[in-house]
């Protein structure tokens, strides 16, 4: 098998799910949807009736979020916050690319589904919700990611294929794939 991978400096945590285990579906439909809790659901309002409009977008956002991080730390001193499911394996992922990524420990089995939670870097700080099917031990394709999701991933992606060109180019190396698989 032979993907051109990134290197990304980034972490899944994932467990099998050849059933399709109705807590993983949950909190995968719930992961995607985080703009979904009031604050998100005012701002949607506010932006449909175009009182945003004005708004500086960037001191909008960063609100947004300081309000979402006090009603986090509310929460878990009321003691109501919400837990992700427990799942069995953390790993770090060693490249990435669009379809595929691979873990650095062969932990995998061959043609097993898998959900996962990918702690991605991007501000907003959040876990990304994902399908995916192993290719080998340490290979795995992405079945299902959300629209807003599979955007973001994308584009970090294509940010880090950036800096590993800009990093290749202050190094005067040729330009060559990171990883093969």
């Amino acid at each position: 098998m032979d993907i051109r991978l990134i290197p990304a400096p980034i972490a899944i945590t994932f467990a099998p799910d050849p059933e399709g285990r109705e807590d993983f579906k949950r909190e995968f439909d719930s992961l995607s949807e985080s703009d979904d809790d009031a604050i998100g659901q005012w701002l949607k309002i506010a932006r449909a009736r175009g009182e945003t409009k004005d708004t500086d977008q960037v001191m909008l956002t960063l609100i947004t979020e300081l309000h979402r991080k006090v009603d986090q730390i509310i929460s878990k001193l009321e003691k109501n916050e919400k837990l992700p499911v427990p799942l069995d394996v953390d790993v770090d992922i060693e490249g990435i690319n669009y379809d595929y990524f691979s873990i650095k420990e062969p932990l995998l089995e061959a043609r097993q589904r898998y959900y996962g939670r990918i702690s991605m870097p991007t501000f907003p700080k959040r876990d990304v919700a994902v399908y995916f099917e192993a290719v080998d031990r340490q290979h795995a394709m992405i079945v299902i990611l959300h629209h807003r999701d599979r955007k973001e991933w994308d584009g970090y992606v294509a940010a880090r294929e950036r800096t590993m060109i800009r990093e290749m180019k202050e190094n005067h190396e040729p330009a060559s794939p990171a990883n093969n698989a």
